[in-house]
């Protein structure tokens, strides 16, 4: 959505989804958005940093900075192409459902120039979340609504609600549901029969423009078959991602329990603050996580048995990212998008995630 639309333009114009949709009849009394401030002087090299499935993210994201797009817009429109994927099970529309076969979505953005934020977690039926996010951060005093509420106020903007379960995933789900418990009603599936799940997690995605504006965002379908209602890091401002525009960005993507105990994001950036590269600082991070995890957690060696990423990148352009053991993410430098090793604390694969 442009920065130019005004709210009663947007909701005119959506008058007849949300209609259609059975939103609720009394409007939210919101206040139309804010205006832009102007953009920073800072000259800054433009980048865009995803985590592994987000190479299309942020081509996408780089390519609408390069034609003076806002640095929130950039990576929204990045990171939908994930959601609106049905093959990336993780995220969006097609991501795994709860233990109730049900889909619930969780996204957050922060937009560096005007220092706001927005979140939603356990969404329904809307295969954006990013984009209701950013409606959260735009037109409400709020910053994160959850539930019913998430979905009402999707609706009431004019979101479609829709059946995000895909064939695929509601399979994967009947899969793991029929080995749940020995001494159940459902007959066990053989191992062999068992599906692939790609392990690409959540998407995160940060940019920086050339003036050295940033802005982040986070979603995810979260957790797969988690007790209905959990929500993770995605969400949360400060852990699924952060951004400070005196600064820089930050995000992660794995275990989200982890990253909430620590911060994580925010904690990213403020090792940024202190003066460290964005590398450094996302290591500094997991070394904060692996030493606050429960014992129950790591092995006999004290290692975590889960994996958690971090991906960062400061006002001067500058990027990078941090895993607890070896693995990838996408970056956009200026001259190409692909993918990069992540650095890590650990050199083993991670027992589980």
């Amino acid at each position: 959505m442009s920065e130019s639309l005004s709210r009663r333009d947007f909701l005119a114009s959506a008058a007849a989804g949300v209609a259609a949709t059975g939103a609720l009849d009394i409007p939210f009394p919101m206040r139309p958005p804010r205006p832009l401030p102007p953009r920073s002087r800072w000259a800054a090299k433009p980048v865009a940093v995803s985590s592994a499935n987000g190479l299309r993210a942020v081509q996408k994201a780089f390519d609408l900075l390069m034609q003076g797009a806002d640095t929130l817009d950039a990576v929204i429109e990045g990171v939908k192409i994930q959601e609106l994927d049905p093959n990336d099970d993780s995220v969006g529309y097609g991501g795994l459902p709860n233990a109730a076969g049900v889909v619930q979505l969780d996204a957050s953005c922060m937009h560096g120039p005007t220092r706001r934020a927005g979140a939603v977690g356990a969404l329904e039926g809307i295969k954006t979340p990013s984009e209701v996010a950013k409606l959260v951060l735009k037109y409400t005093n709020h910053i994160l609504l959850v539930g019913e509420g998430a979905k009402q106020f999707a609706l009431q903007y004019g979101f479609k609600e829709e059946n995000l379960l895909t064939e695929h995933a509601r399979e994967v789900w009947l899969h793991w549901r029929a080995n749940l418990n020995p001494t159940d009603d459902y007959l066990d599936v053989p191992e062999t029969e068992n599906m692939t799940v790609r392990p690409t997690g959540t998407i995160n995605c940060d940019a920086v423009t050339p003036q050295g504006d940033i802005s982040s965002v986070t979603t995810t379908s979260g957790l797969a078959f988690k007790i209905p209602g959990r929500v993770g890091d995605s969400p949360i401002i400060g852990a699924g991602q952060y951004t400070d525009n005196d600064v820089g960005a930050a995000g992660s993507t794995g275990r989200g329990e982890s990253n909430i105990k620590v911060c994580g994001g925010f904690l990213t950036v403020e090792f940024m603050r202190r003066g460290m590269k964005p590398t450094d600082a996302c290591l500094e991070t997991l070394k904060r996580v692996t030493q606050t995890s429960e014992p129950r957690l790591l092995d006999e060696r004290g290692r975590p048995k889960f994996d958690l990423t971090f991906y960062a990148v400061n006002k001067r352009g500058e990027f990078g990212a941090a895993s607890l053991y070896p693995g990838h993410y996408a970056a956009h430098d200026g001259v190409e998008a692909k993918l990069r090793d992540a650095a890590h604390l650990y050199e083993r694969a991670a027992a589980s995630r």
